[in-house]
């Protein structure tokens, strides 16, 4: 069973550990900024890199049963409008009956940058906030930071193998109808029903439901196949045991599997 320790690790630059942490920063990863190319749209493809110790794995975006959701804050750059974070394909690991998600050894995370003034650099400063799990699981908070070239540049083979690898779109994949349905649960949430008709991309296939809404938990998905459809229920509550709407078009969910992964947006109405 994973533990968690409680203290973060809070580097005052890059991956300093604090002097109260047992464990140190340098002994699980290490984060530097890939610099990247400006693209043709005045917008710079660019990628945090995490070089995770052999042993070490941290979380995709929704990090499974047990893992910590990683956190992005962009607040210390310049010249920078817009964000867009391109997350490649992780991975489903189980451990001790709790199943998470995402990825080990180096991960490379691209990320689509757009400037206010397309003809000046952008400075990049990344506040992160990030799981890192071992037999231990801690919770580390780093910063990384580069002053990006304005010229297009050359592609770096690393940020464009992760673009490679990441979800194919609903379209791309030839995913056919799409429906959920929700119910009111005894007790308080949701229960949503997603119907998904697509073909068999892989074995142990799961399907990953996000909405737009970050006061919501969704818990993790039962997902069963019948022939060509997809089938996934899942709950969801407010973290606040409030009453909440649910916005259908902000749903997003992410077909995982031991072959492709497939990302759909929006889930109408039965």
């Amino acid at each position: 069973m994973f533990k968690l320790l409680i203290p973060l690790i809070m580097p005052v630059m890059l991956v300093f550990a604090a002097p109260t942490s047992a464990q140190s920063v340098d002994d699980m990863v290490a984060v530097s900024v890939l610099p990247g190319w400006r693209m043709q749209d005045g917008s710079h493809m660019a990628a945090l890199r995490f070089e995770m110790e052999p042993g070490w794995k941290t979380y995709w975006r929704a990090p499974g049963d047990a893992g910590i959701p990683p956190r992005f804050y962009w607040r210390g750059s310049r010249n920078l409008k817009a964000v867009e974070i391109i997350w490649p394909t992780p991975q489903q690991t189980m451990t001790s009956g709790l199943r998470t998600i995402g990825y080990e050894h180096d991960l490379v995370l691209p990320v689509r940058l757009t400037p206010d003034r397309a003809d000046q650099p952008i400075s990049l400063v990344a506040d992160i906030e990030i799981g890192l799990c071992s037999d231990i699981c801690v919770p580390v908070q780093m910063e990384a930071g580069l002053d990006l070239p304005l010229g297009v540049g050359e592609r770096d083979p690393r940020i464009a193998a992760a673009l490679a690898t990441r979800p194919y779109t609903a379209e791309e994949a030839g995913v056919g109808r799409v429906v959920c349905s929700v119910a009111p649960r005894i007790g308080g949430g949701m229960r949503l029903m997603a119907e998904i008709e697509m073909t068999q991309m892989g074995a142990q296939e799961m399907v990953v439901v996000e909405t737009d809404n970050p006061q919501l938990w969704v818990a993790q998905t039962e997902t069963r196949r019948s022939g060509q459809t997809l089938h996934a229920e899942t709950e969801l509550h407010h973290v606040e045991q409030q009453g909440f709407m649910l916005n259908r078009s902000g749903l997003r969910l992410t077909v995982l599997s031991t072959g492709d992964a497939v990302d759909i947006q929006g889930c109408p109405a039965n």
